[in-house]
């Protein structure tokens, strides 16, 4: 019997490439069923206030001007909640001024609400990106609970009815906000849907 009877086989590199390759492909499966089983949870998931009355609110914008909700029954209201220190607020933020400005003169209305932010940020905010609509500033953390909102940005569409028809959490577009409004019959629905 020779030494090399008792000795195993020396593994092939072959077998321990295949072995860490499988492995990795695995975790990669395991890890793909995981998205796609959670994906969409936080941006799509469904607002309970979707298809409630909008809740009212007022508040002192930073013009100084009061914005009171119910005084815009009659018209298509975006509540777009936002700050100037989130991300994603800063990139949907062009299709806010582009979207207001493509509905102006028409029953549609953009009121920002601010999340957790300054009134001075806020008006530089404005100040070099652009919108004219109003925005409240401060004392907007009731607003924020009866919305129910979880993060910044979201946007609710109160219909002319009043009823909350849409939430946006998952970027604000143009295409976003005229496809609800088309959707529901359009600009003219807000005839005689006030009240």
């Amino acid at each position: 019997m020779s030494v090399t009877d008792d000795v195993a086989p020396a593994p092939t590199r072959g077998g321990h490439t295949a072995r860490n390759a499988a492995i990795v492909v695995g975790v990669v499966l395991v890890a793909l069923i995981v998205l796609l089983a959670t994906r969409g949870t936080f941006q799509s998931a469904s607002s309970k206030k979707v298809g409630q009355a909008a809740p009212e609110f007022s508040g002192q914008t930073i013009d100084g001007d009061t914005f009171t909700l119910s005084q815009h029954r009659g018209e298509w209201v975006f509540v777009n909640f936002f700050a100037t220190w989130c991300v994603p607020c800063k990139v949907e933020h062009p299709e806010l001024v582009k979207f207001a400005q493509q509905t102006s003169g028409q029953p549609v209305k953009v009121v920002s609400v601010a999340f957790d932010d300054q009134a001075q940020a806020i008006r530089q905010f404005f100040a070099a990106q652009g919108g004219n609509w109003p925005v409240i500033p401060s004392d907007t953390g009731r607003i924020a609970l009866d919305y129910g909102i979880t993060g910044v940005p979201e946007t609710y569409v109160v219909a002319p009815s009043g009823l909350i028809v849409a939430r946006i959490a998952d970027g604000f577009t143009v295409d976003k906000a005229q496809g609800i409004i088309d959707q529901l019959g359009g600009i003219e629905a807000t005839t005689g849907a006030g009240a």
